[in-house]
């Protein structure tokens, strides 16, 4: 089963022609497709189209929000309330094309967990204004990550449900997925997808949403690889505000003993005081935060790994 998952806010005029493309492209998987639309408040009438469609195909599940709760959210609905083994995100702005959709799916036949498809031609008469802003916001993120990917922008991707059923997904996460599945050990891969201008409707994204991602990046990148060991995190740092402060005032004792500079001539002294009060609170945060990620896993019996499969596991199950 593949499920194809759409995100919908105002996009009236676009769904039918995507509707018709995406049946097209899907002809030969059969009855085994679905397609999942999700209303994320919108106000014109998506709803109403959407409705149609669903009437007149069974294959058509559309999820309804109370309002607009944003992509990521759409996302997370969708994989939710799909039942695909692999699942697909599409644009429904046809800013996407549908018929990238076999291209992707063949990889994850190869053998690849996500398949994430690079909008290579996009910007192209917008240089400055969009392509280079674009261009530095994915190397940053591919520098952060530690996956190269051309566009993490792109909705246009493929994954296995093993991995993108069990993430969380949160702020602006879902651009992420290809890194946090890497980060668990998939095997991620990029395509080469058509381009395709916007031909009515508005874009409900610019170029200010950039910093926005990259902070969700980092959160997400914390998580990821500090979830387990806060106090490295916080303690690190605050160990180094120690010995920065024990630096500082062991040179203000050396310039008072000298007779160069008393403690009231210099900031070293306020500044020794104030690293060593910084560094404390950084440990005590490690300490608590040790004892939050404690209670987590054992509250709800979570293990701080995760097992791929097992070999001649002969232990009786239930």
């Amino acid at each position: 089963m593949i499920s194809i998952i759409f995100p919908v806010y105002n996009e009236e005029k676009n769904l039918e022609q995507l509707y018709r493309e995406l049946v097209s492209v899907s002809g030969h998987f059969g009855d085994a497709v679905e397609f999942v639309a999700v209303d994320d408040g919108s106000r014109d009438g998506s709803l109403t189209t959407l409705r149609h469609i669903a009437t007149a195909d069974s294959r058509v599940k559309v999820i309804v929000f109370t309002r607009n709760f944003g992509q990521t959210a759409a996302l997370s609905a969708g994989i939710t309330h799909s039942s695909g083994d692999i699942v697909v995100t599409i644009d429904s702005d046809l800013e996407n094309d549908p018929s990238d959709i076999p291209k992707l799916l063949a990889l994850i036949t190869e053998g690849y967990d996500v398949v994430s498809g690079w909008r290579r031609y996009r910007w192209r008469n917008k240089w400055i204004t969009r392509k280079l802003p674009s261009l530095i916001a994915n190397e940053i993120i591919s520098r952060i990550a530690g996956l190269k990917l051309h566009d993490y922008g792109c909705t246009l991707k493929a994954y296995r449900r093993s991995i993108v059923g069990g993430i969380g997904l949160y702020g602006e996460m879902h651009r992420f997925i290809p890194a946090y599945a890497f980060w668990q050990g998939a095997k991620v891969t990029e395509v080469p997808v058509h381009y395709r201008e916007r031909m009515s409707g508005s874009s409900n994204y610019g170029v200010g949403r950039t910093y926005r991602v990259i902070l969700d990046l980092l959160l997400i990148k914390f998580l990821t690889r500090y979830l387990n060991r806060p106090m490295h995190f916080f303690g690190g740092i605050g160990f180094v505000s120690l010995l920065l402060g024990g630096i500082a005032g062991s040179v203000a004792i050396y310039f008072r003993l000298s007779g160069l500079h008393t403690f009231v001539s210099t900031p070293l002294p306020i500044l020794s005081a104030l690293l060593v009060i910084v560094g404390v609170q950084l440990v005590v945060m490690g300490v608590l935060a040790e004892i939050m990620m404690r209670t987590y896993y054992e509250s709800q019996r979570k293990a701080p790994y995760q097992i791929a499969h097992i070999i001649h596991d002969q232990r009786p199950h239930p």
